[in-house]
């Protein structure tokens, strides 16, 4: 009792909170912002995104922490020794100076895009014809599509929806107060251009705060203001529903309506407050002043990337990130693909290399008449998905297409209920996930019969089937035809078909069952090595306890232990006696930082693995999750070559410190830009690509029978 004790005290010497590592990964996104090194409009596509992670966090992390102070407010964080309520007071003191420094980095940016002509501007700024021009506009296309409100005894205070603009103002008519509220609706533009040449424009909150007295105007208007809530979207489907109500995609979108309505976690507000409006929103919310964030820059940033779609093409190139296009695999030639992976392993790269090649092996599957099977677990899919055409055109060639869909991909989920759809009215079928476990895993499996044997190719991946993304994230994806790994896959769909989760199998390890444990059973093969232990990981996020003990223990036996993680990271390296042998990294560049990697040893011993799980709970313990070992050696070098140049990355790599912050590495000889290094390889790849030896006719090979 008393050893579980001084474990649990001693793992806070070399933790952190995960919700405050979180923030710190989200300002290494504002420090993209800032960099000046990237061109401008990128530089605003960070702010943008460090404004949406921001959004996300709140809704989810800090609607969760909500719901765990009202349900266990005693309960304590393992790594950190905190309470719900202590987490969040935490997090309130973190986020303030956030926003500061993102209103100055956006400010910042704004001023650098003015001599560009790229110009957003208050209504006080605007040319004469200009003002004339809005108020013509407002008039006749936003005044008649407006349905402002009023707060009195006689009109109760208004649902605000999660993540919606609403302009407000204080009302005065007869010695009466009141307040008027209008949403601004969806279907109007989010921005007005002006006329001219140059991108010059006005927000459309700014544009209604300036013409309210229109809006309301037997009213005198005062403390014009235009506010955000964001509201706790941390749902899940009710377990017991389940019970009376079998139909999982008909309860997924009753679950959603949920979401509209939940608690509101935080206020944004555009202008301060006075004492009593402040107070009256605090009642009305039912939240406190710590809630509230004023902002000086737009609450909403999606336009910002429209923007650079209307420059014209000799401002763009100053603006923007030289255009670069996945490039096709130098490793695989055109023509079967399926052909290719029977003789030889396969590995993609995203974005570097396109996805094409997979999405050209599941549609050359769809018509073969040797394949008889196809079966997918799906997490998230693009808007426009020809994975899914394909799945279909499978179908209706009469081959057994089985599809794994989760529902409760976290915002995506009326997408898959749409997808899903459509998946079974083309003749798939269509499973869900397991109550209580997300299936998160990234596996397709095609089964074919070659010369009357029953043969496989299996396609394990670390990232979405997702086409838009795979332009985005960087992720791998092998490709194999591997015996063993397709009979484990058969065995894994076959689990999956029948609900269970205690599936053993020889080459791929899976969450909940075995994931976790082979790896920390790989880890203590290392730490028996000592000194001469290697372990290498690279991850999304790392919060498992179990994981970070072992880490930790790794490190006291004198292994070597490198990870590269993006984002949360509740171990912190070089504490004395605990961590001094963990270096972690945070790479943030142009591209999402997406693969999972997980290698240990070196030399013919060295084992790696890729695959779907991050080192975090959820993962390990509640989620469906597949990794795979590498076992062909080209491929082999291929991961142990990214690792190293990921490792060496010095321009976009951040060091994690003991403190918890993140320092730049310095700079000696070269500059290693990993993402650029890749974008070049990928290039040079397909450049030097030789072409696929042309198939000789029946004509040519009688006539070079006959030259002999």
């Amino acid at each position: 009792m008393e050893e579980k004790k001084n474990k649990k005290e001693d793992i806070l010497k070399y933790t952190q909170n995960r919700e405050l590592s979180w923030l710190k990964f989200n300002q290494r996104v504002l420090e993209e912002a800032q960099d000046p090194s990237v061109p401008l409009l990128e530089r605003m596509k960070f702010v943008a995104i460090f404004t949406s992670n921001l959004d996300e966090f709140f809704m989810i992390r800090v609607g969760s922490l909500f719901d765990m102070a009202a349900a266990d407010p005693k309960a304590v964080d393992s790594r950190s020794g905190m309470t719900p309520s202590q987490q969040l007071e935490k997090i309130y003191e973190a986020v303030a100076p956030l926003y500061k420094e993102r209103d100055k980095t956006y400010a910042e940016i704004k001023k650098q895009l003015h001599p560009y002509g790229v110009c957003g501007l208050d209504f006080k700024e605007l040319e004469q014809s200009e003002k004339k021009y809005v108020k013509k506009y407002f008039k006749e296309q936003v005044l008649p599509v407006l349905s402002p409100q009023i707060v009195d005894a006689n009109h109760p205070f208004p649902h605000l929806l999660n993540k919606e603009l609403y302009v407000t103002a204080m009302l005065k008519q007869n010695n009466r107060t009141m307040l008027g509220i209008v949403p601004i609706p969806n279907f109007i533009s989010d921005i007005l251009y002006l006329p001219g040449h140059d991108i010059r424009y006005i927000r459309m909150e700014k544009v209604i705060m300036e013409y309210l007295n229109l809006v309301f105007g037997q009213y005198e208007v005062t403390e014009k203001n235009y506010i955000c809530v964001t509201r706790n979207a941390d749902i899940a489907p009710d377990d017991e529903a389940l019970e009376v109500n079998d139909d999982f995609r008909y309860l997924m979108k009753q679950t959603l309506h949920k979401r509209k309505r939940m608690a509101v976690v935080r206020l944004e507000i555009a202008e301060k407050l006075n004492a009593e409006t402040e107070k009256y929103f605090c009642e009305k919310f039912n939240i406190t002043k710590r809630q509230i964030f004023r902002t000086k820059m737009p609450m909403k940033l999606d336009y910002m990337f429209a923007i650079s779609g209307n420059l014209p093409d000799s401002m763009k190139r100053a603006l923007i990130y030289r255009p670069f296009s996945p490039q096709p695999s130098g490793r695989l030639e055109e023509g079967s693909i399926m052909r290719q992976i029977r003789k030889k392993d396969a590995l993609l790269f995203y974005p570097y290399e396109s996805m094409e090649p997979f999405l050209q092996l599941i549609k050359e599957a769809a018509f073969d008449p040797s394949v008889m099977t196809i079966k997918i677990t799906i997490y998230r899919l693009a808007k426009k998905a020809r994975l899914v055409e394909y799945l279909c055109a499978a179908a209706e060639n009469g081959k057994e297409v089985t599809v794994l869909i989760e529902l409760r991909a976290r915002f995506d989920e009326q997408n898959n209920i749409d997808w899903s759809e459509r998946l079974e009215e083309a003749g798939c079928r269509v499973i869900y996930g397991f109550e209580g476990y997300k299936v998160h895993s990234k596996i397709c499996l095609i089964t074919y019969r070659h010369r009357n044997e029953i043969q496989y190719i299996t396609q394990i991946g670390t990232g979405n089937y997702n086409e838009k993304t795979a332009a985005m994230y960087t992720d791998l994806s092998l490709m194999t035809a591997d015996r063993e790994i397709g009979e484990d896959a058969a065995l894994f769909f076959q689990n999956m078909s029948i609900g269970n989760l205690d599936g053993i199998y020889r080459h791929l390890i899976v969450s909940p069952t075995s994931l976790k444990p082979k790896i920390l059973q790989l880890m203590d093969q290392e730490i028996r090595k000592g000194a001469k232990g290697r372990i290498i990981m690279k991850m999304n996020s790392l919060t498992d306890v179990d994981f970070i003990e072992k880490a930790a223990e790794a490190s006291q036996a004198g292994v070597r232990v490198d990870l590269i993680v993006r984002g949360i990271c509740c171990i912190l390296p070089g504490i004395p006696g605990y961590t001094e042998n963990i270096t972690i990294s945070s790479i943030v560049g142009r591209y999402l930082e997406h693969p999972r990697i997980f290698s240990f040893g070196t030399g013919t011993d060295q084992k790696i693995y890729i695959g779907s799980a991050d080192m975090m709970t959820r993962n390990t313990e509640k989620r469906v999750e597949v990794a795979a070992p590498v076992l062909d050696p080209d491929v082999k070098r291929q991961v142990n070559g990214y690792l190293e140049v990921m490792l060496a990355d010095n321009v976009k790599a951040r060091v994690l410190q003991k403190d918890g912050t993140y320092k730049k590495k310095p700079i000696t000889e070269k500059r290693v830009n990993s993402q650029e290094h890749f974008m070049k390889s990928a290039v040079l790849a397909a450049r030097n690509k030789k072409p696929a030896p042309k198939k000789q006719g029946l004509r040519e090979r009688f006539a070079k029978i006959f030259r002999k």
